[in-house]
């Protein structure tokens, strides 16, 4: 995991997707891509942004020249040749309004074009920032996940099953301590429906007295971090009264483990 950690913070994904890679970083980050979800999400995030900002570079011909155009004509500007005159033909008119056309389109067709340009990069901008801003939160969030998947695969972290006893056989729960980093996280894998106004409630047990490891709940089943407890004998989930308890209701225990190195 180590070697996935360093290619993520390389950059050498970024730089394969805007095609700065030569054959052999290819070869690289296309087995980084096959091998680990973490990095194909990744992948796929880049490719979204890079074709946003495609997108928003991208200049359509303004939608609204031909009414501009129009609207610009002032008939009163269009030459007029007086019909007696033999020698001006009808065609000179035809010229001079067709030249007139022309350069009213051109000079409508750049103006628009420069506002909408204004407007556009200015917008680019804007989504350029938030952006950033997105990929960093998402780099945020890797690091954070990654760190918690080292912590899980380190040889020196325990890991805990906890099933419930008979009053809440479906409960289950799993803990990973590492008495060396003294670091505690619980992952819930299931729990029993309870009345609304009572809930599971996780304790640390001492020599003398239970520690409150916070109250367990269904609807968050991700992998999160509980205090740690020095010397702790082992845990205890308990029902106690909707909010928690100060004291643990040893009477309610639904389930218990004891700690392998306090054995």
């Amino acid at each position: 995991m180590k070697d996935l950690y360093s290619f993520l913070e390389s950059g050498l994904l970024e730089k394969y997707v805007v095609g700065d890679t030569n054959d052999a970083e290819n070869n690289i980050v296309e087995n980084f891509i096959s091998e680990y979800p973490e990095v194909q999400s990744k992948y796929e995030l880049l490719q979204d942004n890079l074709e946003i900002i495609s997108k928003l570079n991208a200049v359509d011909a303004p939608k609204d020249s031909l009414n501009f155009i129009l609207n610009s004509l002032d008939e009163n500007k269009v030459i007029h040749f007086h019909t007696h005159t033999k020698r001006v033909s009808i065609w000179y008119s035809i010229a001079a309004s067709a030249a007139a056309i022309l350069f009213a389109t051109t000079a409508a067709f750049f103006f628009l074009q420069n506002q909408q340009l204004i407007d556009e990069n200015q917008v680019v901008v804007e989504e350029i920032f938030d952006l950033r801003s997105d990929i960093e939160n998402n780099n945020s969030k890797l690091e954070s996940v990654m760190k918690q998947f080292m912590r899980l695969n380190n040889p020196e972290t325990e890991k805990y099953i906890i099933r419930g006893n008979r009053r809440a056989k479906n409960l289950k729960t799993v803990a990973y301590i590492n008495p060396k980093e003294k670091t505690s996280m619980i992952e819930v894998v299931s729990l029993p429906q309870l009345p609304e106004e009572q809930c599971y409630q996780m304790w640390a047990q001492l020599q003398d007295k239970m520690v409150n490891l916070g109250i367990l709940d269904a609807a968050n089943t991700d992998l999160r971090t509980i205090p740690y407890t020095e010397n702790a004998l082992g845990f205890e989930i308990t029902i106690e009264p909707k909010g928690g308890n100060e004291t643990a209701t040893i009477e309610n225990s639904v389930a218990n483990i004891k700690l392998q190195n306090n054995n």
